[in-house]
């Protein structure tokens, strides 16, 4: 039991920064690069870079290369189980 409260501890510490919940809320609509990203966060690059790494990190997150451009998409499916809960809870989105 101890093991799987230190799994779902760290699994909700990933989602705990708002940044980072905002990002996963976008990648629940579908694959997103991480110039969409910037422009839905309204955030910089560097900024979106660091929680992407982070999710990624964290297995949460899925990565694919296109040219230049890097496609992100949600690989752990407790992420989008969890996004579709706290929408049912606080909205679209998260309001």
């Amino acid at each position: 039991m101890q093991d799987c409260s230190a799994e779902a501890a760290a699994f909700l510490k990933a989602l705990s920064h708002e940044g980072r919940l905002m990002i996963l809320c976008h990648l629940a609509a579908g694959e997103r690069s991480v110039t969409e990203l910037e422009r839905l966060l309204e955030s910089r690059q560097a900024a979106v870079s660091q929680q992407l790494a982070r999710l990624r990190l964290e297995g949460l997150v899925a990565t694919r290369r296109e040219g230049k451009a890097v496609f992100y998409s949600i690989q752990d499916q407790k992420v989008l189980r969890l996004v579709r809960l706290l929408e049912e809870m606080y909205g679209p989105g998260l309001g």
